[in-house]
């Protein structure tokens, strides 16, 4: 006989959800859909011919430092002109330790992992603690360590030669990439076009002025804030999987990891996955509507 598939049964998901100590949510491209931003394989309009994934590479960057610099560019922008949708703003307003008690009173440990580097997340997080202080709330204030970004952020500029990296949401970053837009909005496919920027004009290091480069986590290269992020994996015995298919190394690893200790795995996306018949609870549709739904919670 086969093992039964996971369930979508919201009292049931609720009965783990109060019982659950250690919480980990680890988030994806899903979670921002409903901002705006485009999901990193759907590089969506000029850059529909290009594969994002060879352009998120050390070698990609050595080889064309222009072309991909236009590309971060491009999602820089997407991201800028994003806002926090109800599913960030539910799972901000879970760091605060009295209001993640109202639907998981055993709750000891809450925490965000997140493979997004929009930023979205402390958007919300930091939106949230600014308006409970304005309001002089008598809620406790939202735990600021509970995002982890493990991809970086898309507004960290890093030096490829020191170790200087700063977050700057300057637009744009230089002025030949702000030029290169006005070049490019007419394409209909960027890869197809020559739009190359001289080295010496794209974006440099402030400290020693060599060329600098996007501060993500580019394929090849080691995630951030991996022990941290592997003790909370260890001892979670819920995590909620939202927005993201779980392709990619070492986030591919984290559901059969939970439950090897016996936790519980729930997952929201919109679209069905191959992983999902080992979770316990798969939740079907945008997680801005799925998550206050089934956490019965209000962003």
């Amino acid at each position: 006989m086969s093992a039964p598939g996971p369930s979508n049964d919201t009292d049931e998901f609720r009965d783990v959800l109060q019982e659950s100590q250690h919480i980990v949510v680890l988030a994806g491209a899903g979670l921002s859909a409903a901002s705006g931003v485009p999901t990193f394989r759907d590089g969506g309009g000029m850059w529909r011919s290009l594969d994002a994934t060879t352009l998120a590479t050390p070698a990609a960057f050595a080889s064309n430092p222009s072309l991909v610099w236009q590309f971060y560019h491009y999602r820089r922008l997407k991201a800028l002109n994003a806002q926090p949708n109800d599913a960030h703003r539910l799972l901000a307003k879970l760091s605060i330790p009295s209001y993640l008690k109202t639907i998981a009173p055993a709750a000891k440990t809450y925490h965000i992992v997140t493979q997004n580097v929009d930023r979205l997340s402390v958007v919300a997080l930091e939106s949230l603690a600014r308006d409970l202080a304005d309001k002089k709330s008598r809620l406790d204030r939202p735990r600021k360590d509970s995002i982890l970004e493990m991809h970086g952020r898309l507004f960290d500029v890093k030096c490829t030669v020191c170790d200087y990296c700063v977050e700057d949401l300057t637009n744009p970053l230089c002025e030949a990439l702000g030029a290169a837009d006005s070049h490019l909005g007419d394409y209909h496919d960027a890869g197809s076009k020559p739009n190359g920027i001289p080295e010496a004009a794209l974006p440099r290091c402030l400290s020693c002025h060599s060329l600098a480069r996007p501060g993500v986590v580019w394929f090849g290269e080691k995630p951030l804030r991996l022990d941290d992020i592997n003790s909370l994996i260890f001892k979670a015995d819920l995590c909620i999987i939202v927005g993201t298919s779980l392709t990619v190394h070492p986030a591919s690893t984290y559901m059969y990891r939970v439950q090897r200790h016996k936790g519980k795995v729930a997952v929201f996306n919109l679209d069905p996955t191959e992983r999902d018949r080992r979770a316990d609870f798969v939740f079907a549709g945008p997680c801005e509507v799925e998550l206050p739904r089934v956490l019965g919670a209000v962003a």
